[in-house]
């Protein structure tokens, strides 16, 4: 980002983030078990759940730092600062209440959505999530909370962590119909996606009418990701965060936060998020990327450099008739159970 001029675009302020307060991560974790990661976070030793988050030293920091710059990012909207705020270092929608989970330890965007409703008294939210892994920790938090519209696309629960969100979990009481999952078949492409990305997104939002919009943009969908495989390409990031934009400066007076995620292919990771950043506003990026920033990325992770933002997929093993057939049937099945996806 700073290497392509975006940081010190015109229309595009960096802020410090600060450390969540107590109170603040106890608006959706619950006390005992900020506690025991306090606790972990001393000794830095251990895990935080069964095995696949591990305790360091100053993890307890680290985490709340990470849920304060998320906070950061909505009260920057909320108060009119900016229209649109990014934090990259967000989007760990692992975390439950009261355990951690997949890398997560705090969950930023649903300390965010408690906040927003808490400080902003605000009714209408849309946690819209494209990382490869299924937002479990938000959809599950919020899963009777009817001023959460949830929009889950993610690789199918039976071919990948957290193996959760299908399509028939839809919410239950007054949100019943406001938890969309889409799960997807290992090898879907920009086309499948996109597709059922236009057919879903607009028309729910429209309906919906929230007065904020969070993004999560994990990464890991891209062809290539070291744990999923998906096979999508900078083309789908760019386009999916072009028509969320537009659709926040519809419904929501242009408030719209971005969070990170998941990424476990660095070279796709920096390409990932600068465009999504960029496409959220507008900015228009050069698709060479300069030689400085080739030269430090192989310094430090001894892997050759991209060298183009544009990403390409070399194969799609996925043929193009299961595509549709698998569009189609996902979309019959939404559509019978989620009214804000009526004709």
């Amino acid at each position: 980002m700073r290497s392509l001029g975006l940081l010190t675009a015109s229309n595009v302020d960096v802020k410090e983030p600060r450390m969540a307060s107590m109170e603040e991560l106890q608006m959706f974790h619950s006390e005992e078990y900020l506690q025991f990661v306090q606790e972990m976070s001393r000794t830095g030793d251990g895990y935080l759940d069964l095995g696949d988050t591990p305790a360091f030293k100053g993890c307890f920091e680290a985490s709340a730092l990470a849920v304060g710059a998320s906070l950061t990012a909505v009260d920057i909207v909320m108060s009119g600062h900016a229209k649109h705020a990014v934090n990259i270092a967000g989007g760990l929608h692992h975390a439950h209440k009261d355990h951690a989970s997949g890398f997560c330890i705090f969950n930023d965007p649903a300390v965010a959505i408690a906040y927003l409703k808490k400080k902003y008294s605000l009714n209408k939210i849309l946690y819209l999530d494209v990382d490869a892994h299924h937002g479990d920790g938000v959809m599950y938090g919020f899963y009777d909370d009817a001023a959460l519209l949830d929009i889950d696309f993610h690789e199918d629960g039976r071919n990948l962590f957290p193996g959760t969100g299908f399509v028939n979990e839809i919410g239950e009481g007054k949100a019943s119909g406001l938890k969309i999952n889409i799960p997807l078949p290992p090898f879907m492409n920009d086309d499948g996606y996109l597709k059922l990305f236009t057919e879903i997104v607009p028309r729910a939002v429209r309906k919906f009418r929230p007065e904020i919009l969070l993004m999560q943009c994990g990464a890991d969908a891209h062809a290539n990701d070291l744990l999923a495989h998906l096979k999508l390409t900078s083309k789908t990031y760019r386009e999916a965060t072009t028509i969320v934009d537009a659709l926040s400066h519809e419904v929501s007076d242009s408030r719209l936060i971005l969070f990170g995620g998941g990424g476990y292919n660095l070279a796709n990771v920096a390409r990932t998020w600068t465009l999504v950043s960029a496409a959220s506003i507008g900015y228009s990026l050069p698709n060479e990327i300069p030689e400085n920033w080739r030269k430090l990325f192989e310094a430090l992770v001894g892997e050759p450099a991209p060298t183009t933002l544009d990403s390409e997929c070399a194969y799609h093993d996925l043929p193009e008739e299961v595509i549709s057939e698998m569009v189609s049937s996902t979309l019959a099945k939404l559509k019978a159970n989620i009214g804000l996806l009526d004709s």
